[in-house]
């Protein structure tokens, strides 16, 4: 995909039924797209029906009813950096023959020379600068900036207020988490972690772990020695 004009879609199903799909499923609705259901194993164990409106169509085990000719689907899994499961939903779905179209929430702006590829979720208050090129499965999370020129893998996922300046790139499987900051010409490693609120401004190696300086929390009943 190289436009701001999202992937032309069958009916969907949703495939995950957390915190990020409630996300998606408002991003769905502002876009008026056809939802045909929703899978999730939690919602199939508690007996549950009916998810915000949407008929829950089984645990997403087996979707051979639904053939990839008829519908279209939607990664609702979010990403953590404690499992794989995101990646391994997409990956396994794409195997056989399903279709993750590109989604960009309305209030997102995506240059038309920004190439996305299968899968990309975009969410509200994104900036997406011309030539930066997007990975399958990635997740561009609400009010992040990547700027012109940048790199992002497959599966990576973009937290909240992440900012990352030009030709930045970050490879497959990273976590860049809420409010980091990334200098001009970085380079993330593969399944690398960026912690909350961090300026990088050295190229960071694969699997690395990059936390902010320590922080001292005091609890609200500390005694500081008042009378």
């Amino acid at each position: 995909m190289t436009n701001t004009q999202q992937s032309p879609v069958k009916p969907l199903i949703l495939l995950g039924a957390g915190g990020h799909a409630k996300v998606l499923f408002s991003l769905i609705r502002s876009l008026k797209l056809p939802v045909l259901g929703i899978c999730a194993p939690e919602l199939v164990k508690n007996d549950i029906k009916s998810w915000r409106g949407l008929d829950v169509l089984g645990n997403g085990d087996d979707l051979k009813e639904y053939s990839p000719e008829e519908v279209d689907l939607v990664n609702c899994v979010g990403q953590r950096v404690d499992n794989d499961n995101r990646r391994l939903v997409f990956e396994r779905f794409v195997a056989q023959n399903y279709y993750f179209p590109v989604l960009i929430h309305p209030n997102a702006w995506v240059d038309s020379f920004a190439v996305l590829e299968e899968g990309v979720q975009v969410m509200a208050g994104v900036v997406i600068q011309p030539d930066a090129r997007i990975g399958k499965n990635a997740i561009i999370n609400s009010q992040s900036s990547i700027d012109h020129d940048c790199i992002i893998g497959e599966h990576v996922h973009i937290a909240p207020g992440a900012v990352l300046c030009g030709t930045v790139t970050v490879a497959k499987g990273s976590f860049i988490a809420t409010g980091a900051r990334i200098a001009p010409g970085i380079k993330i490693g593969e399944s690398a972690i960026i912690g909350a609120g961090v300026s990088v401004v050295r190229d960071v190696k694969p699997k690395s772990l990059v936390l902010p300086a320590a922080v001292r929390y005091i609890d609200s009943d500390t005694d500081f020695g008042e009378k």
